[in-house]
């Protein structure tokens, strides 16, 4: 780069600003990194069972991740090195990246609510909407957000750094000497902002409306259409929750980048830009945060699928050495052993756990490592052994 790209690429904020920045990201890159994986972890277990309303939050994991995989690794290091470290191709990637992940996430959240209105008040209708439906739309998604992405790399807007100098994006001054620059903005600012958070709030007030009006009814009748207005009621609760926490993280930088763009570019002071920046890179945590925090089927189901990760390991670790010996051996080898019990259905539940020895003499117990749940399944005149992970769609938990 030359000395008009180097003296762009430094940052125009404090070290102590740059330095808060960096920490911020990182603490908001590791947990997003780690919750993404779990919840498409869980998702990925589960997939069969996955309700079509479902996709929307996986595909919104898989967005998260995609923006925290493509934006911190460059963020972190230039925030703490109070310069952006990288060349200028490489900011046109960060910002394609930005733009395109974080429309993805905000339009999968408008078809979310969507979705929702139409199942929950519209039920005779809603209740057709299928997973090749749900497919359909989540590819809608990507290229809605895809053609607002690259328009600026078409000629559509400009990418350029942010005002503060140790990122990349939208390059809002422009509108003030470009008319293709003040049309996408415009555009923008319309059909990716104000038009989906019109829609998710008109969404989820009909909703709201709806569910009131009537709960009496629901209440008078338990049965198991019953169970299913709850579990979409529940679903309905955790969708809002999480556009709440989008809307929260984006709308600071809305506000800055439209203040920007259309009052007084010299007006707005790079640190605001930093910290609206910050605020809408932690849009990345609400969706696992969410579901972790308040789906107590979602922590079922990822206890059961940890319990399953281990005794994998385990089997793989014991089952050879068990192959030669069958008994506890001093070379702390291992051997399956277990029982059954019936379960309330009639079918028999048997536990295999895998035993470690220590050598003989010590004193010590053999120790059960964490247990494998299967279940006798009776078809016809004979039976089969399956593991409770392998069981059917009905007869487990769902995902969400």
């Amino acid at each position: 780069m030359g000395n008009a790209s180097e003296v762009t690429f430094v940052s125009t904020i404090s070290k102590e600003y740059d330095f808060l920045l960096g920490t911020a990201y990182t603490i908001f890159g590791v947990f997003s990194l780690v919750g993404n994986t779990i919840l498409l972890f869980v998702a990925y277990r589960k997939k069969s069972s996955l309700k079509p309303a479902e996709f929307f939050i996986v595909n919104l994991s898989i967005s998260d991740l995609g923006m925290t995989i493509c934006l911190f690794p460059f963020a972190i290091p230039s925030a703490f090195a109070h310069r952006w470290l990288f060349t200028e191709l490489m900011c046109l990637c960060y910002a394609f990246c930005g733009v395109l992940f974080g429309l993805c996430s905000l339009s999968n959240l408008t078809v979310l609510s969507s979705v929702c209105w139409f199942k929950v008040c519209c039920p005779n209708y809603g209740n057709k909407f299928s997973s090749s439906h749900a497919l359909l739309l989540v590819m809608g998604v990507w290229c809605y957000s895809a053609m607002f992405a690259v328009g600026p790399l078409s000629g559509w807007g400009q990418y350029s750094t942010e005002p503060y100098g140790t990122a990349c994006c939208i390059d809002w001054y422009a509108p003030s000497h470009s008319l293709p620059a003040m049309s996408y903005i415009i555009c923008l600012f319309f059909f990716c902002y104000i038009l989906p958070s019109t829609i998710i709030f008109l969404s989820y007030a009909f909703i709201l409306v709806t569910v009131r009006g009537s709960r009496q009814a629901v209440q008078q009748h338990v049965s198991p259409q019953n169970k299913i207005l709850n579990a979409q009621t529940l679903i309905v609760k955790l969708s809002v929750a999480v556009c709440i926490g989008f809307l929260f993280a984006w709308s600071p930088y809305a506000a800055v980048s439209m203040w920007a763009a259309f009052v007084d570019p010299n007006s707005v002071p790079p640190v605001a830009f930093a910290i609206a920046a910050m605020f809408a890179k932690s849009s990345t945590l609400y969706n696992p945060l969410v579901y972790l925090g308040f789906k107590p089927n979602f922590r079922k189901s990822l206890c059961r699928d940890a319990a399953w990760c281990k005794r994998t390991l385990c089997l793989c670790v014991c089952r050879p050495a068990a192959a030669k010996k069958n008994s506890c051996h001093p070379s702390n080898t291992c051997h399956e052993e277990g029982h059954s019990t019936r379960l309330s259905n009639g079918l028999h539940e048997s536990h295999l756990s895998c035993r470690h020895c220590p050598e003989p003499g010590k004193g010590h117990r053999c120790v059960d490592a964490t247990p494998q749940r299967t279940v006798l399944i009776l078809t016809g005149s004979t039976h089969s052994e399956v593991a409770v992970s392998q069981l059917s769609n009905e007869m487990q938990s769902d995902f969400l």
